[in-house]
């Protein structure tokens, strides 16, 4: 052991796990880790201006590097502001180490807020260090909690006498571990006998699939079904969203998801089965018919079985699970068997086609639209992508255009916000780029998120980080009108009166582009559609950060 301050330790912690980039925004709670960085030139402090852009670059920096970030609030209010995208990165499983500094331990009968309850139920373990000596423990722990499937946050609060004492430590970073585990033989077994033996499989697929690289094991499962393919949750790539098989994202819990299932038999689940974030649900309170056999297989054993009646649960690595699933069907199935499951194939892709084609009627019934579709958006956006692009997708109405004008095939070529909370795309976007310093970063946002963390122009425009933002101005929160209307259907039964849509309005419309040229981002607006494409392929070239603020049409 050795004897240093507790400042010190943190540093030393932080440059024994290999991390790079300190995200923050300090307060007085946050001097003496302010004062140690000065120590520190291998470890870079990126200021935001407001935490929720700390929180979306950590957030999309954890996932893409594949190695926890780490974080720095300030005391209650700090952490406060940046709660609701932990609730995002807690909800999509984002290795995120957060921290924040607490008053000295002796300031209790002057008051004191219990950070580490505050952080607790957005993260996988929540502590409040003391002591010096307890600093490196702590955070290796955080790390490993982070970092070990299944994967989410973490959170330490450090008192101020535990950064200024000194104590005697041991600088250790978090050991690797193998979390390949492997699925149990007879659920192997007994979920293929229902899979081999349905007539109609389904599968469903969530972000685990791509996090623990299992793209390829879940196209061979699903070609050797020859089933149709949905996700629940897609803001990675899962599934190569060109092949005729998969059929695009569905909502669990709402009549049509459980009209489109209803004829299934069999459900293979894997990963997350539902994102738990609805504005109401659509009783009856299942998302599969009676009859309908269900097979999940996810790394978290708490959420296999959580909500659906589950005939096999596979607690499990969803690589290695699907991989053994395959290999086993491969065995399984006989001539009869392979030869219906060509025909569902060739089913899935016709309806795939047809879907296709009724998204290109959509598209050219719009395509002279002013103020321009937001299909006509995404089509002109499309043409002038560079082929290594990757997309941070936080266009949450736009989405369904976004996903007919381009193919996501590529594992890291496609990330979007988890959770329920607007704004994680302007800091997502930082995050993406400072992971993928040689790949150009597209941020496609809805007006209405981006306003949320606006302060990330300013940190783009301060740190030179060269990412490229598509506005989508549509000058509303669309997904409110949506939903608005999807309770008075189903809720009210059709019986309200139209909505008035109060507070879903922006009565005075966003200037997005002015307000990146104020912040020292080229800003351009763009109403002609025609201009984008070239646009975007400037901006993209000029090595610096920019924002196209597009005028789209906000019809419902």
């Amino acid at each position: 052991m050795i004897r240093m301050t507790g400042k010190h330790a943190v540093m030393e912690m932080l440059r024994a796990e290999g991390v790079r980039y300190v995200f923050g925004n300090p307060g007085t709670t946050e001097t003496p880790l302010m004062d140690a960085l000065e120590s520190y030139p291998d470890i870079e402090y990126v200021l935001a201006v407001q935490e929720g852009v700390a929180m979306g670059m950590a957030d999309a920096y954890g996932r893409a590097s594949g190695s926890p970030s780490f974080v720095n609030l300030h005391i209650e209010t700090g952490l406060a502001n940046g709660l609701s995208l932990l609730h995002n990165a807690h909800e999509g499983g984002s290795p995120i180490v957060l921290t924040a500094c607490n008053k000295d331990v002796r300031e209790l009968a002057h008051g004191r807020t219990d950070l580490r309850e505050m952080a607790r139920q957005f993260t996988k373990w929540s502590v409040e260090v003391s002591h010096p000596d307890a600093i490196p423990v702590a955070m290796r722990r955080a790390f490993h909690e982070a970092k070990t499937p299944p994967t989410g946050p973490t959170f330490i609060s450090f008192t101020a006498n535990s950064l200024d004492d000194e104590g005697s430590v041991d600088i250790i970073p978090s050991s690797r571990t193998f979390s390949r585990v492997r699925p149990d033989a007879e659920a192997i077994e007994r979920a293929v006998e229902i899979l081999a033996g349905a007539s109609n499989p389904v599968m469903l697929i969530g972000d685990s699939v791509g996090e623990s690289g299992a793209v390829d094991e879940a196209v061979r499962v699903a070609e050797i079904l020859g089933c149709r393919v949905y996700s629940t949750m897609y803001s990675l790539v899962n599934f190569p969203t060109s092949h005729p098989q998969y059929l695009g994202p569905i909502r669990l819990g709402f009549r049509g998801t459980r009209d489109t299932l209803s004829t299934t038999d069999a459900v293979l689940a894997a990963g997350k089965i539902a994102s738990n974030y609805y504005m109401f649900s659509d009783p009856p309170m299942r998302y599969l018919s009676e009859g309908t056999r269900l097979v999940h297989v996810h790394w978290d054993a708490s959420n296999v079985g959580q909500t659906e009646p589950t005939d096999v649960g596979i607690a499990a690595d969803p690589r290695s699970s699907l991989g053994e699933i395959a290999d086993a069907l491969d065995a399984a199935m006989s001539g009869s068997a392979r030869a219906a499951a060509r025909a569902r194939a060739a089913e899935a892709a016709s309806e795939k086609r047809a879907a296709q084609d009724r998204a290109e009627t959509r598209l050219k019934s719009r395509w002279d639209g002013s103020p321009m579709s937001p299909e006509r958006m995404m089509a002109e956006l499309a043409k002038g992508l560079p082929d290594d692009a990757i997309i941070a997708n936080d266009a949450v109405t736009s989405a369904p255009a976004l996903n007919h004008s381009m193919e996501f095939d590529e594992p890291g070529s496609f990330y979007g916000g988890r959770g329920g909370a607007l704004g994680w795309g302007m800091g997502g976007t930082l995050g993406l780029k400072l992971a993928n310093p040689d790949r150009p970063v597209v941020g496609v946002l809805g007006d209405g998120s981006a306003m949320m963390t606006a302060q990330g122009l300013w940190t783009a425009a301060a740190e030179n980080i060269p990412v490229v933002y598509v506005i989508c101005n549509n000058g509303i929160y669309k997904v409110l009108k949506v939903n608005m209307n999807a309770y008075k259907e189903l809720i009210l039964k059709g019986e309200s009166p139209p909505s008035r849509f109060i507070g879903m309005d922006f009565s005075i419309p966003f200037d997005m582009a002015g307000m990146a040229n104020a912040f020292g981002v080229h800003g351009r607006r763009i109403e002609d559609p025609e201009e984008l494409a070239p646009a975007l392929r400037e901006a993209v070239d000029m090595g610096k950060p920019a924002l196209l603020d597009v005028i789209i049409d906000p019809a419902m």
